[in-house]
């Protein structure tokens, strides 16, 4: 038998397990998604009614392409089961990798994976209840009886979702800037040295998933400048690695003698 194909049947154990939890993975897609699609015009009505209760001047949207309004249910449909399917693909990927993984790296997993998650939540519900009605009701105030508004279905849909997933990932700062800490890799004295860097590079980030828009970047930058600043006193009180008995610097044998 040659070493490729030593190989091969040293991974098609692992192939065909990686294999089978895919399948599922995408069975639970398709089908929270199709229950999704279901409930599309409803889920649609709870997203659109930030933008009407904004201006009285916006009491509809417009699709201008015949497959749009399709299209923009169909995407809200596949974000939407792709939410409510997460936590079993989370268990599928967890199923795959945790075989291999001791149980320290067990409670690390777990750990990184609950934290995120729940930031990630924490995000996006924060862009959806209070971040978007007040940049709505900025956006509206152009508005008057002789600039009618007419947002477009699929445009505005996809500029809520964007908004969200945007929020929900800069949520996700704080924890990384720990997590780094606690593995050695940077010291929160680094962020502060380095801090009109990072916030550069913030306001690049905040340019980019808004899309270009100036009130939504502005929006944006405020708070992922305050969970910058909650990175750097987190990371002080809890990236502060415990000093394990191996990184005790031995003491000199001389010393203790003239010390007798």
């Amino acid at each position: 038998m040659s070493s490729l194909e030593r190989s091969l049947a040293f991974f098609r154990p692992h192939h065909d397990e990686l294999r089978k939890r895919m399948v599922r993975c995408f069975i639970a897609l398709i089908l929270c998604s199709i229950v999704a699609y279901y409930f599309s015009e409803q889920i649609a009505q709870f997203f659109i009614k930030p933008l009407f209760d904004a201006s009285p001047l916006v009491y509809r949207l417009v699709y201008t392409n015949l497959p749009e309004a399709f299209i923009a249910y169909l995407k809200l449909a596949v974000l939407i089961g792709l939410i409510a399917s997460f936590p079993y693909l989370l268990h599928q990927a967890w199923c795959f990798v945790a075989p291999g993984l001791h149980d320290h790296e067990k409670r690390l997993v777990g750990t990184v994976v609950f934290w995120s998650s729940l930031l990630f939540i924490g995000g996006g519900a924060f862009a959806l209840f209070s971040v978007l009605p007040r940049l709505l009701v900025y956006f509206m105030s152009y508005a008057h009886p002789g600039l009618e508004p007419l947002p477009k279905l699929g445009l505005y849909l996809t500029f809520v979702a964007r908004l969200i997933i945007a929020f929900g990932l800069a949520f996700q700062i704080p924890f990384l800037m720990v997590m780094t800490g606690k593995a050695g890799i940077v010291e929160a004295g680094y962020f502060r040295k380095k801090r009109l860097y990072f916030y550069a590079a913030i306001v690049l980030v905040a340019f980019l998933l808004s899309a270009g828009d100036l009130m939504a970047t502005i929006l944006l930058c405020f708070p992922l400048f305050g969970l910058y600043e909650a990175g750097i006193i987190l990371t002080s009180i809890f990236g502060k690695k415990k000093r394990s008995p191996e990184d005790t610097p031995p003491t000199d044998k001389s010393d203790q003698d003239r010390e007798a």
